[in-house]
């Protein structure tokens, strides 16, 4: 059984639960385990009371200058011919801002005596004299002096209630705070220096935090702590508790069972069996009140829930990178079995007819067979440069080779590069006087008009009109492909940047885009600090526009 404490028993007084278990029960055997959290208390109450009976010059000043006052003001109530009882109000309220403004309630006690002893000396006859020959005097000092004694007793408890209540008013305050503050955390790091700092604020203390060390739990999981949590006066053996209190998770050091001889109290982070690293209160000898120890609790817990609130977070984020990675790779084997397979096997079937049937085959079906060899290679080729290209930069691995570079020069290099196709459409390149450079990676920006010229070559009829325009826009530079071929549905608009989306195969030679083309044309672009966006050309088709960061070449004449 526990028990938190034993208290006073007088006659009329019922027998605790612990004593009529042992009364009512006895062939049993009962073990009392004492609440430490008692002899915290009870210790703490002994300082309080110590801090409060310890006499101060300033509250023995306040005292004598209003016993002074009351006194002096007595002595001119008798001038104008007030009664005594105007007399002894004066010296009670007196006594009453005696026990408000000073600290210690000895003052009040001490005043009500010397109320009663001041009045007696100069305002009952005989004066200036303890004497007094009437009797009932007597009386009216017994009442003065249980009167003072009230009133003192009184302003006392609820000055000390008031001020109870302020401290447990600042500290929920501090527990508040501490939640707002930690909400805010971004990191591990600003957690612990934001416990560290409320802790020491609550407390008043010298405060120590050993952090987790790199997000490891282990019995060597702890580091030192950095400058901003590790103060002075600390123990010798502080690592050695630390790492006890870790791997224990339990409190440890002053006023425990383990350590006990140490100067400070080491109190584990932790939440759901999961330790996040160790504080150390700085105590030398004192011991926390029952409501400090309460707040200083909560504040821990508060500190546990955000650092279990950070650490769910980031395995969410890694468990989500680890889908998203798993998914790319689920998707690209899936497109690669699907769609690398058609030109495979008309390489491979072209080859085997050129082997076994050479000698047989006239020239232009030889020639045939020559070209369908060369586009599905070719075709093949730009597959993989696509799918290297966009996982190097979905990877972050891609390194900008920028330069100032002329825009016609980068657009007339891509034209070379376009599918062989392109010769049945009318491509017009449309440019304004103005010699227009940006800051670039000329290879890349290449790879993105390449990339949209042949996706409009690939979904417009024969003989369509595709307009490669590039003008300036304040700081940016923009480039559009416009066609007018038949155009993208709203329904697919909103994926057609996504990575693998290809929409309704309407491809007749039985091979189609693996949805690279885009997705790498958008990483590209905002690699760059631009952007790419899609929209309607009228009468019909489509409007592919993307920027670049326009640059100003000086000229020194």
């Amino acid at each position: 059984m526990g028990r938190s404490g034993a208290k006073k028993q007088y006659f009329w007084s019922k027998a605790s639960l612990t004593e009529q278990i042992i009364l009512n029960a006895p062939d049993v055997d009962v073990y009392i385990i004492p609440d430490s959290s008692a002899d915290i208390k009870m210790h703490s109450r002994k300082i309080i009371a110590a801090h409060l009976f310890r006499p101060t010059w300033k509250d023995s000043l306040i005292t004598l200058l209003l016993l002074t006052a009351s006194t002096g003001t007595g002595l001119l109530f008798t001038l104008f011919g007030f009664s005594e009882a105007n007399i002894i109000t004066v010296f009670i309220l007196g006594v009453l801002i005696i026990a408000v403004l000073t600290v210690s309630p000895v003052y009040s006690i001490i005043s009500s005596l010397v109320s009663v002893l001041l009045f007696n000396w100069f305002f009952i006859e005989p004066r200036f004299s303890f004497h007094t020959y009437e009797p009932e005097y007597a009386v009216t000092f017994l009442i003065m002096l249980i009167s003072s004694l009230i009133t003192g007793t009184l302003a006392d408890r609820l000055k000390e209630n008031a001020r109870q209540s302020s401290r447990e008013a600042y500290r929920a305050r501090v527990l508040f705070d501490t939640n707002q503050l930690l909400q805010k955390a971004e990191c591990a790091d600003d957690v612990i220096r934001i416990t560290a700092q409320q802790v020491k604020t609550l407390l008043d203390r010298d405060v120590m935090v050993f952090p987790l060390a790199n997000n490891k739990a282990g019995s060597a999981g702890l580091s030192v702590p950095p400058h901003y949590l590790r103060t002075s006066g600390q123990d010798e053996n502080e690592a050695e508790i630390a790492k006890w209190v870790f791997i224990n998770q339990t409190a440890a050091g002053a006023h425990t069972e383990k350590y006990e001889n140490a100067r400070s109290l080491y109190y584990p982070i932790c939440m759901n069996g999961y330790c996040y690293g160790v504080i150390a209160i700085y105590l030398n000898g004192d011991s926390l009140e029952a409501f400090e120890y309460s707040v200083f609790s909560s504040i821990i817990g508060e500190c546990a829930l955000a650092l279990e609130s950070l650490r769910n977070a980031a395995e969410k984020e890694q468990a989500a990178i680890a889908v998203r990675n798993e998914q790319l790779r689920s998707n690209l084997l899936r497109s690669i079995s699907h769609d690398i397979r058609t030109p495979l096997t008309s390489i491979s079937g072209n080859a085997s007819n050129l082997l076994t049937h050479y000698e047989q085959l006239d020239k232009e079906t030889l020639m045939q067979i020559f070209a369908d060899i060369y586009d599905d290679s070719e075709w093949l080729t730009d597959l993989v440069e696509n799918l290297l290209s966009i996982s190097r930069i979905e990877n972050g691995q891609m390194d900008l080779h920028l330069s100032t570079n002329v825009v016609d020069d980068v657009i007339e290099e891509a034209l070379r590069h376009v599918d062989k196709n392109a010769s049945q459409h009318h491509i017009i390149v449309q440019s304004g006087k103005d010699v227009l450079i940006a800051r670039m990676d000329a290879r890349l920006i290449t790879q993105v008009l390449i990339n949209l010229i042949n996706n409009a070559v690939k979904n417009t009829q024969k003989g369509s009109e595709i307009i490669v325009r590039s003008e300036k826009d304040g700081d940016r530079i923009c480039i559009h492909v416009i066609d007018n071929g038949p155009g993208i549905p709203d329904s697919m608009k909103p994926h057609i940047f996504e990575m693998f989306y290809t929409g309704p195969d309407q491809v007749t030679d039985g091979r189609r885009g693996m949805g690279l083309g885009l997705a790498l044309c958008r990483s590209i672009a905002e690699a760059h600090g631009g952007s790419i966006m899609l929209t309607d050309n009228d009468p019909s088709g489509c409007c592919f526009t993307f920027t670049l960061p326009a640059e100003e070449v000086a000229i020194n004449e």
